[in-house]
């Protein structure tokens, strides 16, 4: 019997959609420079980019709430270059895989950092920030630890993370992925996916609606400067709900 009788015999499962579905990765392009749509992202703040996310129906697109801002940073924007690590006790390897990794690591991407819930290694440290700063690699978010915080306090880079211990990562964990979907928390990042740090956390905004989620949330920046000028004049809740304001 050939594989091809074999699998119709058994109803083979057909995976072929799931696939094309969960490991899809946009190659879509801008209608403006790459870098302007960042620049103008880099204008907004995550909270109104959030709610244009919601009105497109994107409900689950915020990292979780332990993940924080190193300092208090102004917005930070850059296509997501992702990476996965496991906890692991093998080394072999490492190291060749991690410098293949940093060799693709490119301009103005924003490191997000899948570390499937270490809880003992640090992920990123000072040397990582300086390699990273050095290909002008925009900000990094780590699921995870980081060490060497007063170096990356010093380089002025920004990062994102859930905790800080002095565990480096070899002989700890093991890199197992980059450029490939993850999960951080229920927010799905996929490689050149728009991702947007400031103080109040990260969050992915999909390639594929990045620039009309631009456009929109730049109407919202500009319907919010009219509603604190109304407020600032003292007009009452009732004047400025009648107006098209929200609270």
């Amino acid at each position: 019997m050939s594989v091809d009788q074999f699998k119709k015999e058994i109803g083979m499962m057909n995976l072929e959609k799931l696939i094309e579905t969960r490991e899809y990765i946009s190659k879509a392009k801008f209608p403006i420079p790459d870098k302007e749509l960042l620049s103008r992202f880099e204008q907004l703040y995550t909270g109104a980019v959030n709610d244009v996310l919601r009105e497109f129906c994107f409900l689950n697109q915020a990292f979780p709430g332990h993940i924080l801002p190193l300092r208090e940073y102004d917005t930070v924007a850059g296509f997501a270059f992702t990476v996965k690590s496991s906890p692991n006790v093998l080394i072999t390897g490492e190291m060749d895989f991690r410098s293949q990794m940093l060799d693709e690591m490119g301009e103005d991407s924003f490191v997000i950092w899948d570390t499937n819930k270490d809880e003992k290694a640090t992920l990123w440290g000072g040397v990582m920030t300086a390699t990273a700063k050095g290909k002008k690699v925009r900000a990094a978010c780590i699921d995870g630890g980081i060490r060497d915080t007063h170096q990356i306090i010093s380089a002025d880079f920004p990062l994102f993370y859930k905790y800080r211990i002095s565990n480096g990562s070899l002989g700890r964990c093991l890199i197992t992925h980059y450029q490939v979907p993850i999960l951080i928390g229920e927010a799905l990042v996929r490689p050149g996916d728009i991702i947007i740090g400031d103080i109040d956390g990260v969050l992915v905004v999909p390639r594929d609606v990045a620039y009309d989620v631009l456009i929109r949330a730049e109407e919202i920046r500009e319907n919010e400067k009219k509603i604190f000028s109304w407020v600032h004049e003292g007009q009452s809740i009732q004047e400025i709900k009648e107006k098209g304001g929200y609270f």
